[in-house]
C-alpha cells in the first residue's frame, strides 16, 4: 500500500471500530456461543468422550472452540459490508479522493481486531474453566499467527459474501457451514472414532490440520507435518478469497 492508501485505511478502520465500540454486543454475541459450547462439552458431554490424551478435555477442546469463535465473528463483517453497500456509502466513497483498496481493508482490519478481542475473551473463560498450557512465548506467537491468518482468510470470504449477497440474511448465513465444519474434524473427538467415510473427510479438510497444530503448540509437542498442511490451506484460501473479493469489488464499481 502507498502512504495515501495506508492513511485512508487507518481513517476508515477507525470509523468501523467506532461503530463496534458503540455496539459492543456484536463482540459479546460472538463470544457467547463458543463459551456455551465449552460449558456444554466440558461439564456435560466431556466425561463421556475419550480423547486418548492425558490432559483435561478443555485442553483438547480449546483449539476448535477458538476457530468456531472466529467463524462466528466473521458473519458480522459480511453483515456490516452489506449494510454499507446498501446504504450507498461505497458510492459516496467513490466520489471522494480515497484509495479504493482502503474501503475493503478497513472492514478486514476491523474484523481482525474484533475477532481477536473475542478470542481473548474465550481464552480467559477457558483459563477459569481449567485450561492450562506450558507453551513458550514462541509457541503462543505461533498460535496467534495461525489465528490471525485464519481470521484473514475467512474475513476475505466474508467480503465476497457481503459484496455478493442480495439480502441481509444471505450476507451473514454463509458463515453457518464454517461454524459447523469444526464438528466434523478432530476438534471435539479423535477422527479415529468416526465412521470411515466421515473420518476420511475429517482428516482431509482444513480444520483438522489447524486444530492439530494449535493443540500441539499448546501441549508443547512436535507439530509435525500438520503445520505445513494448515499453512497451505490458509494461504491458499486467503489468496483465492482476496482475488475473488477484489474482482467482485472492481466489477461493481468500475
Amino acid at each position: 500500500m502507498t502512504a495515501h492508501a495506508l492513511g485512508d485505511t487507518r481513517v476508515l478502520t477507525g470509523r468501523s471500530l467506532t461503530h463496534i465500540l458503540r455496539s459492543p454486543d456484536t463482540i459479546i454475541t460472538t463470544a457467547i456461543t463458543p463459551i456455551a459450547l465449552m460449558l456444554l462439552f466440558v461439564y456435560v458431554l466431556g466425561g463421556a468422550i475419550d480423547t486418548g490424551s492425558a490432559g483435561s478435555y478443555i485442553d483438547y477442546l480449546l483449539p476448535g472452540i477458538l476457530l468456531i469463535t472466529i467463524a462466528s465473528g466473521i458473519a458480522y463483517t459480511a453483515y456490516r459490508l452489506f449494510l454499507d453497500l446498501q446504504g450507498g456509502i461505497f458510492e459516496r466513497f467513490q466520489s471522494m479522493p480515497i484509495a479504493r483498496s482502503s474501503v475493503l481493508w478497513a472492514h478486514v482490519l476491523t474484523s481482525l481486531v474484533a475477532n481477536l478481542v473475542s478470542v481473548a475473551i474465550v481464552v480467559g473463560v477457558a483459563l477459569i474453566m481449567g485450561f492450562r498450557t506450558g507453551a513458550s512465548v514462541g509457541a503462543w506467537l505461533a498460535v496467534a499467527g495461525i489465528l490471525v491468518l485464519f481470521t484473514l482468510a475467512l474475513t476475505w470470504l466474508a467480503v465476497v459474501a457481503g459484496l455478493s449477497a442480495k439480502t441481509v440474511d444471505g450476507a451473514s448465513a454463509f458463515s453457518y457451514p464454517l461454524i459447523f465444519l469444526p464438528f466434523i474434524s478432530s476438534a471435539f473427538v479423535p477422527t479415529g472414532s468416526m465412521p470411515a467415510p466421515v473420518a476420511w473427510f475429517a482428516e482431509h479438510q482444513p480444520v483438522t490440520s489447524i486444530v492439530n497444530t494449535l493443540r500441539a503448540l499448546f501441549a508443547q509437542q512436535p507439530v509435525g507435518a500438520d503445520i505445513w498442511v494448515a499453512l497451505a490451506w490458509l494461504v491458499g484460501i486467503l489468496l483465492v478469497a482476496y482475488v475473488w473479493a477484489v474482482a467482485i469489488y472492481r466489477r461493481k464499481f468500475s
